[in-house]
Parts: C-alpha cells; sequence; structure tokens
C-alpha cells in the first residue's frame, strides 16, 4: 500500500537519490538532496523502499533551482543532481567515496579531496541519444526520463552538453529522411576539443540495411566521419571528409612498425580513427586527471609499467616520452590500433583481454588499472596478488566507487597511499576516483 510521508533526507547514495529513513526502512528518493525536509511517497515492506518526491517540505542548504527544462519537466535521467549546489554535488560525491570504500572496501579513510571541473555546464563533447519513430514517421530524438526508461521524450536542449554538439544533432535530424527505415535506432554525436570537423563523428547504431547512408552523408557536412553499427555485428566507417581520409593514410604511414608484432593489419588500418570511441566527454578535467595519473605512477620511479584498459594510450604515451618501458593492453580494437601507432619500440600495445594477457607480462613495477564501471575481473586482482604478480604499486582509475571497493577488498596485501577525485561529469552522480595503492612489505 503506498503512503506519504513526510522525511528528512540525511544523504546522497552513488546513484544520485537522496537517503531517508523511517520505522526502520531505508528510502531513496530521487530529486532530494541532504537537508531536504520532503513528502514523499512510497510502498512499505522489506528493508529498503524507492520514494517518489511529491513536494519540499523545507529545502536543505545545497537545494538550488535546475536550470534544464528536461530535467524538471521531463524528469530526465541523464542528470542526477542538478537540483543541488555544485559544492554540494562535490561534497556529495567526496562522502560517497569514503562511505564506499568503507563499507564494501573495509579500509577507512577521511573524505577524499575532489577536484572540481572548470566548466560546470557545456561540458560533454559527446552526446547519445534514442531515437524512434514517433506515429506519423517523423524521428523524436532524446533521453528517456529517470522514472519510466521506456519512455523517450524530445530533446530541444542539454545544458552540460557542448553547444556544437547540439548543432550536429540538429543536422542530423533535418537529415533524418535518409536514416535506416526501422522503428528503433541510437545515435551519438562526438566533437574534438578543437572542434575540428575533421574530428567530429556520428556513429548511428541498428537497423542491418542502410543504402541511403551516403545521402545522409552529404546531408550533414558537419560530420568528419560516419560510422554505423549494424544489429549484431561491430561498427565499421562508412564515409570519411577527404581530410579525415588523409589524416589517416599519413598516421598509418608515418608509424610504420610500431607495435607490429602486437596489432594486426586489420587493427593498424582503423589506428587514426580510434578517437570516435575514446576521447573523453570532458577533455579538461580528462586531461588533468591523465596527468596525474602519469605524475604518481613517474613519482615511483618505474623501469616497467602496464597500462591495462589503456584505451588509445593517452597515458601510455606520456609515461613512454618519460623513459619508461610501457606494456599497454586493450581489448577495443581501435583503441589498441591507435594506442600501437603512438607507442615506440620497447613500448608496446597489445590487443586483448586484461585478465587474459596480464599473466604473462609481469612481473612489472607498477600497473595502472583504468576498468570500465563493472571493475576488473576477479582473476586480475588474484594474479597481482599472487607470486608472479605482486607489482611495487597498483594505481587505479576507478569511474565507480563501488567496484573500486570491492576490488580494493580484493587486494589484502596493499594498503592506499593516496586517493584523489575528479568531478569528470557535473550535474550527475557519476565521478573518478584515482587509488594509488602500495604493496605492503613482509
Amino acid at each position: 500500500m503506498n503512503r506519504l510521508v513526510d522525511l528528512d533526507i540525511e544523504s546522497i547514495a552513488a546513484g544520485g537519490d537522496g537517503v531517508a529513513r523511517t520505522d526502520g526502512l531505508v528510502v531513496f528518493v530521487p530529486r532530494t538532496a541532504p537537508g531536504d525536509r520532503a513528502t514523499v511517497r512510497i510502498a512499505a515492506g522489506g528493508r529498503f523502499a524507492r520514494g517518489r518526491l511529491e513536494s519540499i517540505v523545507r529545502p536543505g542548504a545545497s537545494r538550488v533551482p535546475p536550470p534544464c527544462v528536461h530535467y524538471v519537466d521531463d524528469r530526465c535521467g541523464g542528470c542526477q543532481l542538478q537540483h543541488m549546489s555544485y559544492d554540494g554535488q562535490l561534497a556529495a560525491k567526496a562522502t560517497i567515496i569514503r562511505d564506499s570504500i568503507q563499507r564494501i572496501g573495509k579500509r577507512r579513510i577521511d573524505l577524499p579531496p575532489i577536484r572540481p571541473s572548470p566548466r560546470q555546464w557545456r561540458y560533454r563533447r559527446k552526446l547519445t541519444l534514442a531515437m524512434r519513430r514517433a506515429a506519423h514517421g517523423e524521428w523524436v530524438a532524446g533521453l528517456h526520463p529517470f522514472d519510466a526508461p521506456e519512455r523517450i521524450f524530445d530533446l530541444v536542449d542539454c545544458p552540460i552538453t557542448d553547444e556544437r554538439v547540439l548543432s550536429v544533432w540538429r543536422e542530423i535530424r533535418n537529415a533524418a529522411e535518409w536514416l535506416p527505415n526501422v522503428a528503433e535506432l541510437r545515435g551519438a554525436v562526438r566533437v574534438p576539443a578543437g572542434g575540428e570537423v575533421d574530428g567530429t563523428s556520428f556513429l548511428l547504431e541498428g537497423a542491418t540495411r542502410w543504402s541511403t547512408s551516403d545521402r545522409f552523408f552529404d546531408a550533414v557536412p558537419s560530420v568528419g566521419a560516419l560510422w554505423w553499427r549494424p544489429e549484431g555485428q561491430s561498427r565499421r566507417r562508412l564515409h570519411a571528409r577527404a581530410t579525415v581520409a588523409a589524416g589517416r593514410q599519413s598516421a598509418g604511414e608515418g608509424n610504420a612498425g610500431a607495435g607490429d608484432a602486437e596489432i594486426p593489419d586489420a587493427l593498424r588500418s582503423d589506428a587514426s580513427s580510434a578517437d570516435a570511441s575514446f576521447a573523453q566527454v570532458n577533455a579538461e578535467v580528462a586531461s588533468e586527471l591523465r596527468t596525474y595519473v602519469a605524475g604518481r605512477a613517474l613519482a615511483l620511479h618505474p623501469a616497467t609499467v602496464i597500462d591495462a584498459y589503456a584505451g588509445s594510450g593517452d597515458t601510455s604515451v606520456l609515461l613512454a616520452a618519460a623513459g619508461v618501458q610501457v606494456t599497454a593492453i586493450e581489448l577495443d580494437r581501435d583503441g589498441a590500433a591507435r594506442g600501437a601507432a603512438r607507442l615506440v619500440a620497447p613500448s608496446r600495445m597489445i590487443h586483448g583481454r586484461v585478465e587474459e594477457a596480464l599473466p604473462a607480462l609481469l612481473p612489472a613495477d607498477v600497473v595502472i588499472l583504468n576498468p570500465p564501471r563493472a571493475g576488473v575481473d576477479e582473476a586480475v586482482t588474484g594474479v597481482l596478488s599472487g607470486p608472479s604478480g605482486n607489482p611495487r604499486a597498483i594505481i587505479y582509475v576507478s569511474c565507480n566507487p563501488s567496484t573500486l571497493a570491492r576490488d580494493i577488498s580484493r587486494l589484502p596485501r596493499y594498503t592506499i597511499a593516496s586517493l584523489v577525485a575528479f568531478d569528470m561529469f557535473p550535474q550527475t552522480a557519476h565521478v573518478e576516483t584515482v587509488c594509488e595503492l602500495i604493496r605492503e612489505e613482509g
């Protein structure tokens, strides 16, 4: 049975929901802030409940009016914290990290420092939208309400996204007649930090046939490269402006031999295109984080470093330039190709799964881990803790405090030497954390 209760919001949970308690029940309430007194509709039962905010009785100190109309009117699920001041967001994220490390990782730490983003708005260089045909055949392109993931609302603006990205999306919508004739698609626009057309890409996902892709490409002049991932298949590049094609050829010619033993010819051919997948959405914070990680590694004076989940090799390149022998590992074929083209022997890039490649590459002085949100495979922490692993230090870059904490718990011989967070994604509950783990002696 649903009931209305007035609750005091105590904190923010990892996904961005406010947390309150009533009669032994923990209630998670989206769009609330610490200090709010809120009227919430909840369904009784169990130890946990999800509540729906009905009204704010008394706002907390960090509550602010959200500036995005979609956040308010469409209950957009792309952001979770627009209703909180930026200082409030940073404090909430620091608490999420600390609580995860203590509760899951079983390590006691203080609130970690969190480095703010230079821009809290218009920082995203990539925007992915769901696309669905409406009743009369026109396309709706937008995001999902957080409480109705099956729905799509038509996006007009996204205040955290670079205006250049939105401009490209307007071109795409105007060229919609040349999209595949299917009911649903998904598209992603990415622009480079400098905004050159050469580096602007559009990736379309879905459908099995696209006979009008050339007409579509002609109708979107701001897109430098058109990619397509047909249903159930790998992505492929269909079209590119002449300058992109020329850059691709010169990139391959200028780095012949780099990483050849590890990367097949089929991978090297796409080396200059990997940025379609691997450019970070917040360029300024990504650069700061990368420099920090390389600096922490170099402070340990390593001769050898393994850079696992290396993407297109940005951190590996920094370390190799400083004289370190780096072995990078990346599963994505385009990222691995890009990294192979940038690294010079004795450094190298290996295309494969980290859990499969890592055992044969150890020992190493330092191992950098930068996995996806799911964290590392248990086999990775197992080999790092075993006699054949045992690096002096592990630098773990995480976008998920919960899986970071879990993986730390699997490394009992390592102590936390430093932990710093970077606010890569303002207005959302996501945060990047860099945890430096040092091997205990004896």
